[in-house]
């Protein structure tokens, strides 16, 4: 039996989604946080969430083994956008207290097998169609396989089409999803070393000036 709500999980749920999905293969997006998981908990990390109008469906700390779940399974997340968030059966947006440039599958993942429980149980493939999630720099490339989006399964945020942000980095996938995983073939950038770290700067830059130069 299928369960909007992870069992066991800590909630944060304010009544503000992505609304209905639309239908369709479904998936599971995974982004970082980019906090430390030594110093910032799940509740924490879903708060900011919360405030940026951006929620995931769970926000886990593998470190501590926290989940906090702020959307049910059966509405979209906010954290890819109105659009995206809403393809498929479902599209399960988990933000993983971590960061891009230290891929949190080198470290503990307490509660993972819980996690995956609940993704297997809403038809999740155990696949990685658009292979391997890159690693920071190269991810700050933009992604534009619908072809492979189309296909549902488990996919990085810096896989979704038109994504700007680098997370989760270069996990390794096989240690996520179990060792019997196939991802297809790693993706090569389609820029050069240099083009990819001017890009980077420029990504970079913004963010600053976003953030008022802080």
């Amino acid at each position: 039996m299928v369960e909007a709500w992870i069992t066991g999980a800590g909630r944060l749920h304010l009544g503000t989604d992505g609304g209905p999905m639309n239908g369709g293969a479904p998936r599971a997006v995974w982004s970082t946080s980019e906090h430390d998981p030594a110093a910032v908990s799940a509740k924490s990390a879903a708060q900011g969430l919360v405030t940026a109008g951006t929620q995931a469906h769970v926000v886990w700390n593998p470190l501590r083994g926290e989940l906090v779940q702020l959307v049910p399974a059966t509405r979209a997340g906010l954290l890819l956008g109105p659009d995206l968030g809403r393809q498929g059966r479902v599209c399960l947006q988990i933000s993983v207290v971590g960061r891009a440039r230290s891929p949190f599958t080198q470290g503990p993942m307490v509660g993972l097998d819980l996690l995956l429980a609940w993704l297997d149980s809403w038809g999740v493939r155990r696949r990685w169609p658009a292979g391997p999630p890159l690693g920071v720099p190269a991810s700050y490339e933009p992604a534009n396989s619908r072809r492979s989006w189309a296909g549902g399964g488990h996919f990085g945020h810096s896989q979704v089409p038109g994504a700007e942000q680098p997370w989760p980095g270069g996990i390794d996938v096989r240690k996520l999803t179990g060792p019997d995983t196939f991802p297809a073939e790693l993706p090569r950038p389609r820029l050069s070393a240099e083009q990819l770290g001017m890009l980077t700067a420029r990504r970079g830059a913004r963010h600053l000036e976003a953030a008022g130069g802080v």
